[in-house]
């Protein structure tokens, strides 16, 4: 009888442990600031590139409305435009936004021009068209509609994944629905990556700040990347975990890797004109690149996340192996890992 009774007891532990590691699992999620490389002439002009942050919690209920996501979504992904009907943030879907379909099945190994305007228009036409009448697509200076969904088409992304919970996620879903969403929009003050700042701040309070150098003043994806990457050391509990989302190739040249304001100036053409006019200046702008702005982000080998494997995004827990491969540092597609430029500038930042 003894025995019985602790052959119960023992029994009720266990069903009581696994329903509290059950309970936890579910309170817990994943969200992940989006590091994505410039492309084209912009990006050419301006080689900071763009800053989105991804929630598996959080939903899109329509492009510019949020809610608690159902069983089997895979959360949106939220970030700053210009030129998007007047809005300030747009949320689109992880799928939709990476590739402009909704079933992972559709994504083309390669992808022209005519292939991507398809899968974008038909996008738009089902989803988007609540945004405006006469919503802007955007051209080679002026952003529109088209950089909200199929960005892998455009370029590689790096995904800074991290743990949240439903309270936090939650505070986000009701001061974005509650707050105006109109666009106010500067490059220089009020970009991109400025509202991935300030997002970021509510999960990690005074984490993230402007800085004078080597960005004079402005907020840079790298910066914002780098920031959260030293947070992530520092704090463990957080999970921090890299991965990459190949750019699909075909569509775009291979975009090029972030580079915050003065490596910008220091190692692109704008140095030229910058030590003919002023070689003090240039000097200083070398140094501090040196000095300050070579801090690297990127771990050698970043998970690789396919449109087949974009759920391993949301495993949990974060420090268990998950079904996907590494990104092979020889791969010479970037398709198959486009690691070759990542590999150069991929050790972590000290």
């Amino acid at each position: 009888m003894l025995a019985r009774g602790s052959n119960r007891f023992g029994l009720f532990l266990l069903l009581a442990l696994a329903t509290l590691l059950g309970m936890d699992v579910q309170a817990r999620a994943q969200a992940a600031l989006l590091v994505e490389e410039p492309y084209g002439f912009f990006g050419t002009v301006n080689p900071t590139g763009h800053n989105a942050l991804y929630f598996e919690r959080v939903c899109a209920e329509t492009p510019v409305r949020l809610r608690r996501c159902q069983p089997g979504e895979l959360g949106a992904v939220i970030s700053r435009y210009q030129g998007v009907g007047g809005y300030d943030w747009i949320a689109i879907p992880l799928l939709p936004y990476l590739y402009a379909v909704e079933n992972a099945a559709e994504v083309p190994a390669r992808a022209d021009r005519a292939t991507v305007t398809r899968l974008r228009n038909h996008y738009h036409e089902m989803h988007l068209l609540g945004l405006g009448e006469h919503l802007d697509p955007g051209n080679l200076i002026h952003g529109g509609w088209t950089q909200t969904i199929g960005m892998a088409y455009e370029r590689r992304i790096y995904v800074f994944r991290f743990a949240t919970t439903a309270e936090q996620d939650d505070v986000l879903i009701a001061r974005l629905n509650a707050a105006p969403n109109r666009s106010h929009f500067d490059l220089i003050y009020n970009n991109c990556a400025d509202f991935a700042r300030d997002q970021l701040n509510a999960y990690f309070p005074g984490a993230f700040r402007r800085n004078i150098f080597p960005d004079a003043g402005m907020t840079t994806p790298k910066q914002i990347a780098n920031k959260l990457a030293r947070y992530g050391r520092k704090h463990p509990q957080m999970q921090l975990t890299v991965f990459e989302i190949p750019q699909i190739p075909g569509y775009r040249r291979t975009s090029h890797s972030n580079k915050d304001v003065c490596e910008s100036l220091a190692t692109t053409a704008y140095a030229v004109p910058i030590v003919l006019f002023n070689p003090y200046l240039a000097a200083g702008l070398g140094m501090d690149y040196l000095v300050r702005g070579r801090y690297r982000i990127l771990p050698r080998n970043p998970h690789l996340l396919s449109p087949q494997t974009l759920a391993a995004l949301n495993v949990f827990p974060l420090t268990e192996p998950a079904p996907y491969p590494h990104n092979p540092a020889s791969a010479a597609l970037q398709v198959r890992g486009a690691a070759a430029e990542s590999a150069a500038e991929a050790a972590p930042a000290p």
